[in-house]
């Protein structure tokens, strides 16, 4: 009988290992959705000729190409105080566990379990219960056990599989979102502090405009004073005068609410937080450089994020449609019972059930149905969302592209009439000396000169915003690698931190 049970368990479970081979898991498999991807940008012919290098085209710290020490250093800081970053790498570890529950569904459950107790029953008791089925004893008795279970439901349709496979591609597009928090934060520190600059040189600007506006002020009241000037002459240099102190009072403002939303960024209040005004700050241009129009697909934190959460909805498809198929379930019990724990550990006392179970739905008012429609109807919304991340990562990099161009053409203009402007205010500085023109007419050029500058500075600070918007719309150092199924990560070479090193990541800045 033994033999006979050893070879009933030994069959028994060659026939469990040929079902595990053997099992299937149900739901279509997994195919990137196809979109268009044009042969180049339309805005970017000439951006385009050279040859690419899509591996090493974007840096992971492209900061340090502006050479600015403070920005730098408020990037650092926002990368380890902002609360975006820290909610989405909070995100992206609630996906990690959530990978190792659906492993953990694979595998058998195995628990242990020990009791003890002691029971009395008087005599008084024991005649009292003489006439039901199970008469008492009289008399005190211990009760000591120990045992060991075990219980697995085999994944005999990939039930368990396509969970994981969903989860796991889960945890993927939550890597690309952490990535593409950091660089968002990045980029926004970057436009904001750009910004803060300008503000500066305006302010600058403005005060000496505000200077000789009062100056012409004075002298038009000096004018009328003696006849030389009108009463209307005097309202227009009082209104020119207030339009420069308005003006002045804005970007102030402005200045103000640019380093109140830095310090938000990296992490600080703001009350706490300043930037030493710089007057004379020189914008750096950087040279973006070169991507394909194809590896923009896998640069976009947003389109990999989107790709991976359709092929999530995909494996759910899957498992969904296990549900309508039977559940195999083994479950296996054996231990130890006895009244004296010195005795428990020894054969005449050991108890053992070894069985499976097989479980199967037949009515459930559609409820199943209804989980299928609902899991194709999220994959079909989702590769809708993917596509459309597609055409929204090729409008922008089209849009920073045209802003680009045309801010470029604008900047040499400026630089133009600034140049022409400086000639022309040294030609008046030599007349005004010679006595051959007015000092009003020395000042008014002088006005001209300053307007010339603004207008030159605001146009390099809006070329220098427009490499970052550039930088961030082509992915900004940060791209997907499709062969080992997870973000390269390289930045650990630059001293930085991955986007999730706490746990082997999965995306992060590629340098």
């Amino acid at each position: 009988m033994a033999r006979a049970s050893r070879r009933a368990l030994q069959y028994g479970c060659i026939a469990v290992a040929v079902l595990i081979a053997t099992g299937c898991a149900v739901g279509p498999d997994y195919r990137k959705p196809t979109v268009e991807i044009p042969a180049s940008f339309k805005e970017g012919v000439d951006w385009q000729r050279a040859q690419a290098n899509p591996q090493a085209s974007l840096s992971s710290t492209w900061w340090l190409d502006y050479h600015d020490d403070t920005l730098t250093h408020l990037i650092e800081q926002s990368v380890k105080a902002n609360q975006s970053i820290a909610q989405a790498e909070a995100a992206y570890r609630l996906a990690q566990a959530t990978v190792l529950a659906n492993t953990a569904s694979l595998f058998p459950t195995v628990s242990a379990g020990f009791s003890g107790s002691r029971s009395g029953t008087g005599a008084g008791a024991a005649g009292a219960s003489t006439g039901s089925t199970s008469a008492s004893i009289a008399g005190v008795r211990n009760s000591v056990s120990a045992n060991l279970s075990a219980s697995w439901e085999l994944d005999l349709w990939g039930q368990f599989r396509r969970e994981l496979e969903s989860a796991k591609e889960s945890a993927q597009a939550s890597d690309a979102q952490l990535a593409g928090e950091r660089l968002s934060i990045a980029a926004s520190i970057a436009t904001n502090y750009f910004e803060l600059r300008q503000a500066d040189v305006d302010i600058d600007l403005l005060k000496q405009q505000q200077q000789i506006d009062a100056r012409i002020l004075e002298m038009t009241r000096t004018g009328f004073k003696v006849g030389t000037s009108s009463s209307d002459d005097v309202l227009i240099a009082q209104d020119t005068l207030e339009v420069v102190i308005a003006d002045l009072q804005t970007t102030e403002t402005s200045r103000e609410q640019f380093e109140h939303a830095i310090a938000v960024l990296i992490g600080v209040p703001p009350g706490g937080f300043s930037i030493e005004p710089n007057q004379h700050y020189a914008f750096v241009t950087p040279a973006v450089p070169l991507a394909l129009p194809s590896q923009l697909l896998e640069r976009r934190y947003d389109v990999v994020s989107a790709e991976r959460t359709a092929a999530a909805a995909n494996a759910r498809i899957g498992a969904a449609e296990a549900a309508f198929f039977p559940t195999l379930t083994l479950s296996a019990e054996g231990g130890y019972q006895h009244n004296t724990l010195a005795n428990l550990f020894s054969l005449p006392n050991r108890f053992w059930t070894l069985g499976p179970s097989l479980a199967e739905t037949i009515f459930d008012g559609g409820a199943r149905t209804a989980a299928v429609r609902e899991a194709r109807a999220t994959y079909d919304e989702n590769v809708a969302a993917y596509r459309q991340a597609v055409l929204t990562a090729f409008q922008n990099v089209e849009d920073g592209l045209s802003s680009w161009n045309h801010l470029q053409q604008q900047a040499d203009a400026f630089s133009n009439i600034y140049q022409r402007n400086q000639q022309l205010f040294k030609s008046e500085q030599a007349q005004f000396q010679v006595g051959s023109v007015s000092e009003q007419s020395l000042l008014n050029q002088q006005l001209t000169l300053l307007l010339a500058q603004q207008n030159l500075v605001d146009t390099q600070a809006l070329l220098t915003q427009s490499s970052v918007s550039l930088v961030r719309n082509l992915g900004g150092g940060w791209q997907w690698d499709d062969e080992k199924g997870r973000a390269a990560d390289t930045v650990a070479s630059s001293g930085q931190q991955p986007a999730a090193a706490a746990a082997s990541t999965s995306a992060s800045p590629a340098q």
